[in-house]
């Protein structure tokens, strides 16, 4: 603020400007000295790159044969208190580079959350890599190669040549040239709960994937969707985050409304407080009528809501917002949009742009993810990615078989005692469907017989090295029975995580109806939680 004459006055002043990148002043210091806390001392970071004379970028190099995670190291001991934490301040990313490898993160992250980029387009032959092939080649001036001759003590010689790309010199090129390294910081870095986070490559090529799908219309006016399938584990919220954000700030796009969607109370809340967490304020949708008020407003930039309240919406007033600029962020949407409540939904909102996020695609004929939302948006993340990434851990599977025996004629007497005076076709049907896999699955004696080898597998292999074990049973009346039965065995203690018998699971095949133990046991615990 500046006062003149009494006259006072503020200016915004933009220190960046984000979306003319040529208009910004760039340079590179290699060896930036830097006075340490509390110290007279210096350290020196081998390469700082400025954006308008702000540190947005501090690299560490290594020789060849320097692993990388020294690099890693030594970035992360130089943003601590005690050596050179200011310069850390407003940089947006670190690099610990060797010729071989690269790694990045965001400032203030552990080791264990730094990460490789990988550029899907960079294959031998393309036009992206013959640019970077032709940019590390580029013939250097007489002087430039005396200075760097005289500063390093490199021999003029190692200039001449034609060389290898490298992994530094893709990963260089990938997140430090100009524009990409402006527009991760301005679109694809989030604060989530107070801790920065910057994309991982598969979030920022998906999310720039969408974008370019979504400006694009059919011949009814609707904005194209698709499926986003990236696997469990992989920061699905937070490619949601990073989307809307890119949503807003898109100057293509007027005034987007986003409404995220679930099938769950836990999943909604925990959506809602990320996007919280990220500074995106949403509006959570209280019943079905709160809903409908908040599309019918057109204020609300963000909702989240469960699905089955837009059937509460629609029973309330047949309301139809035809914008071909809201967008539907369907969360796990392999789950939920083969019903009643999908259908309303698509009533409400018939010219929504559909956007479904799965870590499991459905591919059967009658129930198909890209027939509900469109085309698959490239790149998908499989779980093979994840592993490679380390974004994950390998699920290893041994196969068991608990061996059991049946007395056919015990069998087949109990069944005739209990099926007399039904007609032959009818005892034929019976049988086919308790001797379906999903009804033996539920059998006491199969739960018995599996909890014991389960147990004694556990005792041999686990019990006493601090780890714990999950059983996913089929239903929750026969996840009890497991409990039961693990308990009653001795061998190992067991608890029962289930969600709440909510009539409202079964339509979409979620669950079995509730059964009684289902619902005393549920009202059992209910008051402690």
């Amino acid at each position: 603020e500046q006062t003149i004459e009494g006259d006072s006055k503020s200016f915004t002043m933009n220190y960046v400007d984000w979306r003319n990148p040529d208009r910004n002043a760039f340079h590179v210091v290699v060896e930036y000295g830097v006075e340490r806390s509390r110290s007279t001392e210096t350290a020196r970071p081998d390469i700082v790159l400025f954006v308008n004379g702000i540190p947005f970028c501090v690299i560490e190099c290594k020789a060849p044969q320097i692993e990388i995670e020294q690099a890693v190291s030594q970035s992360i001991r130089n943003q601590s208190d005690d050596y050179i934490p200011k310069l850390f301040i407003y940089s947006q990313m670190v690099l610990a580079l060797n010729k071989n490898s690269a790694m990045y993160a965001t400032t203030g992250s552990a080791a264990k959350f730094w990460s490789v980029w990988k550029e899907p387009q960079m294959k031998c032959g393309e036009c992206e890599y013959e640019k970077l092939a032709a940019c590390v080649n580029q013939p250097l001036s007489v002087e430039d190669v005396a200075n760097i001759a005289t500063t390093f003590g490199v021999r003029p010689e190692c200039f001449t040549g034609n060389r290898l790309v490298t992994e530094q010199d893709k990963t260089l090129f990938s997140l430090c040239r100009p524009d990409r390294l402006l527009e991760l910081a301005w679109k694809f870095t989030v604060f989530d709960g107070g801790l920065k986070k910057i994309a991982r490559y598969q979030q920022y090529f998906v999310v720039k994937s969408i974008l370019s799908r979504v400006k694009q219309f059919d011949d009814n006016g609707v904005r194209k969707g698709g499926v986003i399938w990236h696997t469990q584990g992989s920061g699905k919220s937070l490619t949601m985050v990073m989307l809307v954000r890119n949503l807003v700030l898109d100057s293509e796009i007027p005034a987007p409304r986003i409404i995220l969607v679930t099938d769950r109370d836990d999943l909604d809340k925990q959506l809602g407080n990320t996007f919280a967490a990220c500074g995106l304020a949403a509006n959570s949708a209280t019943s079905g009528r709160n809903l409908l008020e908040l599309i019918e407003r057109k204020e609300a930039g963000i909702i989240t809501t469960l699905i089955h309240k837009f059937d509460k919406a629609y029973a309330v007033k047949k309301y139809q917002d035809d914008s071909p600029d809201i967008f539907m962020l369907v969360d796990e949407g392999h789950r939920t949009q083969f019903g009643s409540f999908a259908a309303q939904m698509r009533r409400m909102l018939p010219r929504a742009c559909y956007l479904g996020f799965t870590g499991t695609p459905l591919l059967r004929k009658e129930k198909n993810s890209f027939a509900k939302f469109g085309k698959l948006v490239e790149p998908h993340y499989s779980i093979k990615q994840a592993v490679e990434d380390s974004a994950v851990v390998p699920l290893l599977y041994e196969g068991r078989h608990v061996e059991m025996t049946q007395n056919k004629e015990a069998v087949d007497l109990w069944f005739g005692r209990y099926t007399q005076g039904l007609t032959t076709e009818q005892q034929a049907d019976l049988k086919r469907k308790y001797a379906r896999a999903e009804m033996l699955n539920k059998a006491d004696q199969v739960v018995y017989m599996r909890a014991f080898d389960i147990s004694e597998h556990f005792r041999a292999n686990w019990q006493g090295t601090g780890f714990k074990a999950q059983l996913v049973a089929p239903g929750k009346a026969t996840a009890l029975k497991y409990n039961a039965y693990l308990n009653e065995i001795g061998m190992v203690s067991s608890e029962v995580v289930i969600s709440a018998p909510d009539t409202r699971e079964g339509h979409e095949e979620t669950d079995d109806e509730p059964t009684d133990e289902v619902v005393k046991f549920w009202d059992t615990i209910a008051p402690h939680h």
